[in-house]
């Protein structure tokens, strides 16, 4: 396996160095820029549009920090960047032009956002950006079949798994509790394969991730907001995915 000590290196900002209070919104440029000027790693979501568009946006709709209430699974991609940011000049990015504003200044690691439903399209225009891309980048999902479709489109492209113990938040209602264990545990791995974890810092230590350490699988953790956090990510993992605070 290709060493990813640059994934590792440097502290990762959860979806840029954003802090609303100063009007940087997560996920934007303005906060990708900021994470830049830190010299800390990005962690990004990215969602696809109606025109299987990569977009650099968390929630599957608009609303929460954008005007409109729309899914962006409906909407252009020129259509989701007329809705701006709250409060701010910002628009939704593409996962090309964050890659153009990045240009491999610092890691990069994209968060493909599934439904679990079997749709690919995501990840296939995610394998054609980070297979161009010449930075420093990775692909990660909660979704071990997007994370296996990526293996197999663009085996190049460094991938992982997103994961943690419980799955007891209501965007993870649709799961049986079957596949919540098989997520938890990485039983999938023989399949998906992944070349790094990313286990929630709440469940630290844990199983899971105890095994990928034991064969050398590189383990990120998130979201790292407090002091006990970062003394349990320093503890049990290789590096933090973080947020609220300059490391």
């Amino acid at each position: 396996m290709p060493s990813l000590d640059w994934l590792t290196a440097r502290p990762i900002a959860h979806r840029g160095l954003h802090d609303a209070a100063s009007g940087v919104i997560e996920n934007t440029a303005s906060a990708f820029s900021a994470a830049i000027a830190g010299n800390y790693g990005i962690e990004c979501d990215v969602q696809i549009s109606a025109d299987g568009e990569a977009m650099v946006h968390h929630d599957f709709n608009l609303g929460r920090l954008t005007d409109g209430n729309t899914s962006l699974a409906a909407l252009s991609a020129a259509e989701i960047k007329v809705a701006p940011f709250k409060a701010t000049s910002d628009r939704v990015m593409t996962l090309g032009e964050l890659c153009d504003l990045v240009s491999g200044r610092v890691a990069l690691a994209v968060e493909i956002k599934s439904r679990f439903d079997g749709d690919r399209r995501l990840v296939q225009r995610a394998a054609d950006i980070l297979s161009a891309y010449t930075g420093p980048a990775a692909a990660m999902s909660f979704d071990p079949g997007a994370i296996e479709a990526l293996r197999s489109l663009a085996p190049q492209v460094i991938r992982g798994i997103v994961a943690e113990r419980h799955y007891d938040h209501p965007e993870w209602a649709a799961l049986t509790a079957a596949q919540k264990w098989r997520l938890a545990f990485l039983t999938h791995a023989g399949e998906s394969r992944p070349q790094f974890v990313a286990y929630a810092v709440r469940d630290l230590p844990g199983v899971a991730p105890g095994v990928a350490k034991m064969f050398r699988i590189p383990v990120l953790t998130w979201t790292v907001r407090s002091a006990a956090d970062r003394e349990r990510a320093a503890r049990y993992a290789d590096q933090m995915i973080f947020e609220g605070f300059r490391p």
